[in-house]
């Protein structure tokens, strides 16, 4: 078994594709228009590109509702896996992304939190 696809809730999906490709750099894989909205998915510069983060719409009050509580609470929505975590938060913080926390040791990672300007709080780790 192999995880292929994971999803992280979107208010706007086209500012979603250029907070994930332009800001932090990752790269549109798929982009089809489905009835309002789009199946667009965005993979990773570092490879391999099979394994797809979908901006998904949230649309469905469910998805409305969860993506709030999870934000309102500081729990992040998607962790990502850094090399650098120092290089990559002050690369970020160059790019005008706001931080909740600053690289942090916990136990065997240091931890970034950020917004992703739509709704989200995403992660970063590095392991020590």
């Amino acid at each position: 078994m192999q995880i292929k696809l994971t999803s992280v809730f979107v208010d706007d999906q086209d500012k979603a594709l250029h907070f994930y490709t332009d800001v932090l750099g990752f790269i549109k894989k798929a982009d089809v228009p489905v009835g309002e909205f789009k199946w667009l998915t965005v993979v990773s510069p570092e490879g391999p590109d099979d394994i797809e983060l979908l901006l998904e719409p949230n649309d469905n009050p469910a998805a409305k509702a969860y993506q709030s509580a999870l934000f309102a609470q500081g729990i992040p929505l998607q962790t990502f896996s850094v090399s650098d975590i120092q290089h990559e938060y002050e690369r970020l913080s160059q790019r005008g992304v706001t931080f909740r926390m600053p690289p942090t040791p916990a136990g065997p990672v240091t931890i970034a939190m950020f917004e992703d300007t739509c709704g989200n709080i995403i992660q970063i780790m590095q392991p020590t």
